[in-house]
């Protein structure tokens, strides 16, 4: 059974910096996707950051582009979202996901992945 815990929220001013963390445990991911989104009061979930468990291959919503990075820790089965030059439109709870996926486009839509996190909030002041 797959439990997803994420970590590392907060309050940040906009310019600022934050590290999310994904620990993982129950289950093999060798085959996983492992993603990133986030959901702001009102608003439907979207699609961050993905990376693929098995081969390191990354995607990034246009948004996050060239600010954010998704990492992995293999050995700690632990999953990363470093979130550089916040901007006040970042303010969200951020989730958490992974699936057993097919194809690329599959990555983008929440109703793909299996599991998820309780989700931690991230708030951007300006």
């Amino acid at each position: 059974q797959v439990q997803l815990v994420e970590s590392g929220g907060g309050l940040v001013q906009a310019g600022g910096s934050l590290r999310l963390s994904c620990a993982a445990s129950g289950r093999s991911f060798s085959s996983y996707v492992m993603g990133w989104f986030r959901q702001a009061p009102g608003k439907e979930r979207e699609f961050v950051a993905a990376i693929s468990w098995s081969d390191d291959v990354t995607y990034y919503a246009d948004s996050v582009k060239g600010r954010f990075t998704i990492s992995r820790d293999n050995a700690k089965n632990t999953v990363y979202l470093q979130m550089n030059s916040l901007k006040p439109e970042d303010t969200a709870v951020y989730y958490c996901a992974a699936g057993l996926l097919t194809g690329a486009r599959a990555l983008l839509r929440p109703s793909s992945y299996n599991y998820w996190g309780q989700g931690t909030q991230v708030t951007v002041s300006s």
